[in-house]
């Protein structure tokens, strides 16, 4: 099948939201511009990750002194309204690749590769791609948006730091007894 590649050049909304009951949450990231909305289901870990990576990128570019010192001194455009409607995920994602490209951080987010991905080595085939251009206050305010979706979750037991449920859980620390 061919690859379909959505291109957000450059993205005028880039979201992380999660929704249902802690434990039982599906992520999605929402991207926005002038040629449309998608929106793709990734893992909590994945969220993480992404933040993670983009607050490290945002170091060094300032340590690197790459971006211009108005682009980093820029304030935060934190998004805190919700999904746009109708969230319809376009795929999953497999991997995500961050880079600099002189005035736009980048990412692409391609889907998992299904069986059929695999057979063809082919840039007109292959899993479904989404590129993003986002500016540095755009990545600030999506990382400190992921810091809070993430830790919206479910509580951590003060002893082994595995998730809580509702009705607790069976602590490895307690020799098996619920906490």
């Amino acid at each position: 099948m061919p690859r379909i590649i959505y291109r957000h050049e450059p993205a005028t909304r880039f979201i992380v939201s999660a929704i249902g009951e802690p434990g039982q949450r599906q992520f999605f990231l929402q991207v926005k511009s002038d040629a449309g909305l998608n929106a793709v289901t990734l893992e909590k870990g994945q969220v993480a990750a992404l933040a993670e990576r983009l607050a490290e990128l945002i170091r060094e570019l300032r340590r690197g002194r790459l971006a211009d010192a108005s682009e980093l001194t820029h304030p935060v455009t934190l998004d805190e309204d919700p999904m746009e409607l109708p969230i319809e995920s376009d795929f999953t994602v497999g991997v995500i690749g961050i880079s600099w490209d002189s005035n736009f951080v980048v990412i692409n987010i391609q889907a998992a590769a299904g069986d059929d991905d695999l057979l063809i080595d082919d840039i007109d085939y292959g899993p479904d791609l989404i590129i993003a251009q986002l500016k540095i206050h755009q990545v600030k305010g999506f990382c400190q948006r992921a810091k809070a979706v993430v830790t919206a979750g479910r509580a951590q037991c003060p002893f082994c730091a595995l998730p809580v449920d509702p009705l607790g859980h069976l602590c490895p620390r307690a020799n098996g007894y619920r906490r």
